[in-house]
């Protein structure tokens, strides 16, 4: 098995390759490499877990293509809301912000509420002032407007005010939403694991709405004895079935495998409940699961001795 490595996702949804183009699927082939191979680097140095996490969904934070950081997408009041956490197996401490604007990479927020508070979650205008504190970048509100996160807006609006003429209930715009998410977890050499999650959240949804992402064992988990999870999806089904943490408990008082654990989470109850979303997992003897119930999710893998991987389908 291989002593280190990492595996990404840059969300869940309703990807259609019929809606792709060429071009477009090398850009998103081509972020997900460059965001496994600036984690991947630092695991094959020696690096931490840790570091390699925050490094790799920096990355895609930084892409408009993911909804995190640059590329997250608009709330309903037409603003960019951001959710983030980080996790280190070995001590079980973590750090998360939720509901912050104009943070340039929420995740190293979350990393510095981790180990320079003595609190787990920071939120909105309490967890921006401590990213000032700390000298942490902060961009406009122009850095983060894209035109497509926009149109995807004005469209979920438009979809809203149908159902609503038609006092319909139910979610038929569900797959019309971006439940996008970046994650990464990592192995590193002296056998840490370490789970990071960032997001933009949902589109239209409404203002001070919080995901599952910054939530510790809902979107985000880490532990040295079983596993690291990133999930992606629908954060309320996430929240609800408690993703992350049930994949670990599977592992931890069952014995499941960590493939067996994740399958049986997204397959089972978080489906059962009409979650539509994935998961990407390491433990730590370096095996991964990245299971997923939608048509595609962005994703991909870089483990000691093997070729960089990277997929978008169901393959």
């Amino acid at each position: 098995m291989p002593s280190f490595g990492i595996v990404i996702h840059g969300g869940a949804g309703a990807i259609a390759k019929s809606a792709m183009t060429p071009e477009l699927e090398k850009r998103y082939h081509d972020g997900l490499r460059e965001a496994l191979t600036a984690g991947y680097k630092i695991l094959e140095s020696g690096g931490t877990a840790l570091d390699a996490v925050q490094k790799a969904v920096n990355v895609m934070e930084d892409s408009p293509l993911f909804n995190a950081g640059r590329g997250a997408v608009f709330t309903n009041a037409g603003r960019n809301e951001m959710d983030a956490a980080i996790m280190e197996g070995a001590t079980l401490k973590a750090g998360a912000v939720a509901g912050v604007r104009n943070i340039k990479n929420p995740i190293d927020l979350a990393r510095l509420v981790m180990e320079k508070t003595p609190h787990l979650l920071l939120a909105r205008d309490g967890a921006e002032e401590f990213a000032r504190l700390n000298g942490l970048e902060m961009m406009p509100d122009e850095y983060f407007f894209t035109e497509n996160r926009w149109q995807q807006l004005q469209k979920a609006i438009e979809l809203e005010k149908k159902r609503n003429e038609r006092s319909r209930s139910g979610s038929e715009s569900d797959s019309e939403q971006k439940f996008g998410t970046v994650g990464a977890v990592a192995l590193d050499q002296s056998g840490n694991l370490a789970a990071a999650t960032s997001t933009g959240g949902m589109t239209n949804s409404r203002h001070g709405r919080i995901g599952d992402s910054p939530l510790i064992g809902a979107g985000t988990y880490a532990d040295n004895q079983t596993c690291a999870v990133s999930a992606t999806g629908h954060g309320e089904f996430i929240i609800r079935a408690v993703v992350a943490y049930d994949l670990s408990a599977l592992m931890r008082y069952r014995g499941l495998t960590l493939v067996e654990a994740a399958e049986k989470v997204i397959f089972g109850r978080f489906q059962e409940l009409g979650g539509t979303g994935g998961l990407v997992a390491i433990d730590r003897r370096g095996n991964i699961a990245l299971p997923f119930n939608t048509p595609g999710m962005y994703r991909g893998h870089y483990l000691q001795g093997k070729q960089i991987e990277t997929s978008i389908y169901k393959e």
